[in-house]
């Protein structure tokens, strides 16, 4: 089809920005052209953001940006500028803090007004085109900021101080009272408690988002206390979810909310880093309660991500939309008589009973996928076994998958970010070890090569990768959540080279990166273009805080090198974060779980022999849930591997035989051979660790 528009975006990458490259708004990106415009023309900046997967973003793009008439009020008025958030989270957290403040409310599409000089002056997220219901429409807004802007610009300008000054200090840690303490942890578990909904899972009310990095926590605090209260919130909430229609019940991996309390309507799209933080979770539950239904989520979600998400030279796509065909949802919804046709009305009728699929539609007139009753219960009232429920459904899923797969996929936003790339693969390291896993070992050491030899070059870190194409400075998030990976893959693998670059990565970051007055870190390197302020990220929203994950690493380094510095670094930061974690634990999941490593208890396990004789010993500790582990294992052939890993020193000569080492709080149990007795060992300290609660 031809074209009647193309505008500057078309020399973009982000599929975002390729989205709207034919919109006859004269869009530009982000950058100096765009800037320097608004100031020789002396026009206000129209600065729209946005994602690739966003529904309300293709509404407003229809509406309004589509529209001759808007747009070309847009052209004469104003200079446009579209800004993938994905890509450039610098200025989305500016401008989303701006909003947030002034309206009380945020969210994409983003849409703000600015001087030439990047002041804010007005914003606000969807716009319908026309007045609407008490609500202004974009074309009123249009040309009320565009007056304003010509004629009371003095009103402005007296604001300018007091807008910067807001905007700088959102977002920094502010120094709290509390000690880093188990009752700081306590105080934070009751008021989650307080907020858990008893019946559906989860905290809150609608909508209702997976807090993942929170119920992580609550297993921390479980391991650490031993109620059982913890433990059932756990298990309620990561059930409702595994049945619920948030989860995909025939293709695996999870949407990214649900819009009601019961798990049941999700907002559609799939996102590349709440699938890899889910997956961490339930891979621990698997560990503390070992229901096989933890694992087969963990799996499903993973077999996901390896077919549809993942690149062939090994790096993970970002989103999948959460429309096809422009209707929200229409990929993955089905009909009855659409189901009994593709497996038969035998078939059929087993699968929609126990897939909850009415006649009159559950949603929309159509169906959602979704469990509502449980194996066994279901198995019995149809007169069957447990194995022959199982196998009768897998086959019916499998054939139904496939018939899907025929449908229009929603759109796919390829571009690879460096920050969830560290987290899937995370969770594909911690997989690998966990489930005794060599595929998710493969695709785990295939997506860390990618990011090495694609995304980093000379310690420093890229923030975006397409068609070859590595771009934009990486931000903390990105050199934060990478070092995790890459020191949780030294821990599954041994080899040295993840521990290394791991390491220059941080160091990378405390010199680009830290706030020397305060301890904290700047979201933007030192070096970055000059934007209006400098932000800061503090709370773990959708993904953890750069910040949070920092301290992690900070800790785990220390722990590695015997590297003060690093402690330092970490209890400076922790300690920056005790008025967030008191005040509004639900935004500060993975801070809970950044303290908890801090008090301890933690083990540093050194393993010491061949790849093979490693093995059962790692098995044995694959099995156990211990937070505060740490793992070098070395097969002796790397000489002088001691003096950056001061915990080899004196256990690299041990003859041809492995040896495991387990010392718990500067305290060494004595060295093994023998796997079972490390399992016994290991045993011992989750047992000491239940004694104290």
């Amino acid at each position: 089809m031809t074209q009647i528009h193309t505008n500057r975006l078309i020399d973009e990458t982000s599929p975002y920005l390729l989205q709207h490259a034919h919109n006859p708004v004269d869009w530009y990106p982000w950058g100096e052209e765009a800037l320097a415009v608004a100031k020789r023309e002396d026009k206000p900046i129209l600065l729209s953001i946005g994602y690739s997967s966003c529904h309300w973003c293709h509404v407003m793009e229809h509406e309004s940006f589509e529209s001759e008439e808007i747009s070309s009020l847009m052209n004469r008025r104003f200079v446009n500028i579209k800004v993938d958030r994905e890509e450039r989270p610098d200025i989305d957290s500016i401008y989303m803090n701006y909003v947030q403040l002034t309206t009380g409310s945020g969210g994409w599409p983003l849409t703000v007004f600015l001087t030439p000089d990047q002041v804010p002056f007005y914003g606000g997220t969807y716009f319908p085109p026309e007045d609407r219901m008490g609500r202004p429409g974009f074309k009123t807004v249009l040309e009320s900021l565009a007056r304003f802007y010509q004629t009371e610009r003095h009103q402005i300008e007296q604001q300018e101080r007091k807008i910067r000054t807001t905007l700088d200090r959102a977002g920094a840690l502010e120094v709290g009272d509390s000690a880093l303490s188990e009752d700081l942890l306590g105080k934070a578990f009751y008021s989650l408690l307080s907020q858990f909904d008893n019946r559906n899972g989860g905290f809150g009310g609608a909508p209702k988002f997976p807090s993942s990095m929170v119920l992580a926590f609550l297993l921390r605090w479980y391991f650490r206390t031993g109620l059982p209260s913890t433990l059932e919130a756990v298990n309620l909430s990561l059930k409702k979810m595994a049945h619920g229609g948030i989860y995909d019940q025939l293709g695996g991996g999870f949407h990214r909310y649900s819009v009601d309390d019961i798990w049941l309507v999700p907002h559609f799209e799939k996102m590349l880093y709440d699938n890899a933080l889910l997956v961490r979770t339930y891979l621990e539950a698997f560990q503390v309660t070992g229901d096989p239904e933890f694992k087969r989520i963990v799996e499903e979600t993973l077999s996901y991500i390896r077919r549809d998400m993942t690149h062939p030279q090994g790096g993970f796509h970002s989103a999948e939309d959460a429309d096809s065909e422009g209707i929200e949802g229409l990929f993955y919804v089905w009909n009855p008589e659409e189901i009994d046709e593709v497996i038969g009305q035998e078939d059929g009728s087993l699968f929609r009973a126990f897939y909850g699929v009415e006649r009159s539609g559950n949603w929309e007139g159509t169906n959602i996928l979704h469990r509502w009753i449980d194996d066994a219960t279901f198995a019995e009232r149809n007169g069957l076994s447990l194995e022959d429920l199982e196998k009768r459904l897998q086959h019916a899923r499998g054939r139904l998958l496939n018939h899907r797969n025929r449908r229009v996929r929603p759109g796919l936003d390829d571009k690879v970010l460096a920050s969830w790339n560290g987290l899937m693969l995370t969770a594909f390291a911690e997989a690998a070890f966990v489930l005794s896993n060599d595929e998710y070992l493969e695709t785990a050491l295939k997506n860390a090569d990618f990011i090495a030899t694609e995304m980093i070059e000379d310690g420093r870190i890229y923030r975006t990768w397409k068609n070859g194409e590595a771009r934009l400075n990486g931000y903390l998030d990105d050199y934060a959540h990478t070092a995790e990976a890459f020191l949780t893959l030294f821990q599954v693998t041994g080899e040295p080279r993840w521990f290394q670059l791991a390491r220059e990565l941080t160091d990378t970051q405390l010199d680009l990166f830290l706030d020397k007055e305060r301890g904290d870190f700047f979201f933007t390197a030192s070096d970055h273009e000059t934007l209006l302020v400098r932000p800061k990220e503090s709370f773990d929203n959708a993904t953890p805080a750069g910040n949070s994950t920092t301290a992690i690493n900070l800790l785990t380094l220390s722990r590695l090198t015997g590297g003060q510095q690093y402690r330092e670094a970490a209890e400076q930061i922790l300690q920056r974060s005790v008025a967030l974690v008191s005040r509004y634990p639900a935004g500060a999941g993975n801070w809970l779980k950044a303290i908890d490593l801090y008090i301890g208890p933690q083990q540093e396990i050194v393993i010491c022999g061949s790849a093979e004789q490693r093995r059962p010993f790692l098995q044995q500790l694959s099995r156990r849930y211990l937070p505060g582990k740490l793992i070098v294992q070395t097969d002796r052939s790397q000489p002088g591997q001691e003096k950056e890993l001061p915990l080899l020193a004196g256990r690299m000569d041990t003859g041809d035989t492995a040896v495991a080492y387990l010392c718990r709080d500067h305290v060494c149990q004595e060295p093994t051979s023998d796997p079972l007795r490390f399992g016994s060992q290991l045993d011992h300290v989750q047992e000491e660790s239940a004694a104290k609660r």
